[in-house]
């Protein structure tokens, strides 16, 4: 009898306990980020205090027509490098991935020679063909011209930039797109091919859109990248962001505001692209997260029950 009565007593005393847990106060965690809020703020001030780094010069000259066109190059860049690469890189995917040995060796080519040389050469290269082809021709192979064209009249510096980026930003989406239809299970292939389907619509309608889960978050990072690739066509004379700031603090020899301007536009851009990768890597795992809320549910009325 008396046993029993204890252990009624301890489970009470149990039950007391668990009744008023709480957590413990995190104090480590509350000095850390007092800590490093106050060393951040007080930085900010310094930087804000500061008068080399000339606030007034660049607020004047954030919004100046020289730096807004600049800007509008550098977007323009990097949509179109984007858009060429990733249609080029999704061919060099496929291409590597195929059982047909001239394609994989010519895409295993392209991407060697692109990923394995600096794209600041690169861009020199292109900008300098005329060097080694004053002109470009259409012609029948060991046979008569058709048409031909001085190379100063195609490779402009922006062509330039447009090809230089383009390429070598293909070589990247190639891997990441290949690492992306790497991922998916091979069965969902064998499934398409068992209900008629070809393999390209297979690929369009099976294996690409359940690759994009993992696609799309190194695709935002070349994406970012490539906003801050751009700056390099500033050598070959393409007046995109930073080539526009340099142009101004030429003139007026106020390097380091200009320089910030510049900072602070690329800053806002990245900021921007972070914010839609975020939403577009949540659409496409709105079905993982649905399966997994599926699964919880049969548990939860097991436990009630």
């Amino acid at each position: 009898m008396s046993a029993s009565v204890s252990n009624a007593a301890a489970g009470d005393v149990e039950r007391f306990d668990v009744a008023r847990a709480r957590p413990p106060f995190p104090l480590r965690r509350v000095i850390l980020w007092v800590v490093i809020l106050g060393v951040a703020l007080d930085f900010g001030i310094i930087v804000a205090n500061n008068p080399n780094f000339g606030w007034p010069v660049v607020a004047a000259y954030f919004f100046d027509t020289t730096v807004m066109e600049g800007l509008t190059i550098t977007l323009g860049l990097t949509v179109i490098a984007m858009v060429i690469g990733v249609a080029l890189g999704l061919i060099l995917a496929i291409a590597r991935m195929s059982q047909d040995r001239l394609a994989s060796s010519l895409s295993n080519l392209f991407i060697w020679f692109f990923r394995g040389t600096p794209l600041l050469v690169q861009l020199i290269f292109w900008y300098n063909l005329s060097t080694l082809f004053p002109k470009i021709s259409l012609a029948i192979p060991f046979g008569p011209t058709l048409i031909s064209w001085n190379t100063n009249d195609i490779i402009t510096p922006l062509t330039a930039a447009i090809v230089g980026l383009a390429l070598n930003e293909a070589a990247y989406m190639a891997e990441i797109i290949r690492g992306g239809l790497l991922s998916v299970d091979k069965g969902q292939g064998e499934t398409a091919a068992a209900f008629g389907m070809t393999r390209a619509r297979a690929l369009r309608r099976v294996i690409i859109p359940q690759a994009m889960r993992s696609i799309v978050p190194p695709t935002g990072n070349q994406l970012i990248s490539m906003i801050k690739a751009t700056s390099l066509v500033s050598v070959i004379a393409m007046a995109d962001l930073l080539y526009s700031v340099q142009s101004i603090y030429n003139r007026t020899f106020e390097v380091i505001p200009m320089l910030m301007v510049a900072v602070i536009w690329y800053l806002l851009i990245t900021s921007v692209l972070n914010v839609g990768q975020s939403a577009i890597e949540r659409h496409y795992n709105r079905g993982e997260r649905g399966d997994a809320t599926k699964d919880e549910a049969p548990a939860k009325v097991q436990e009630n029950a």
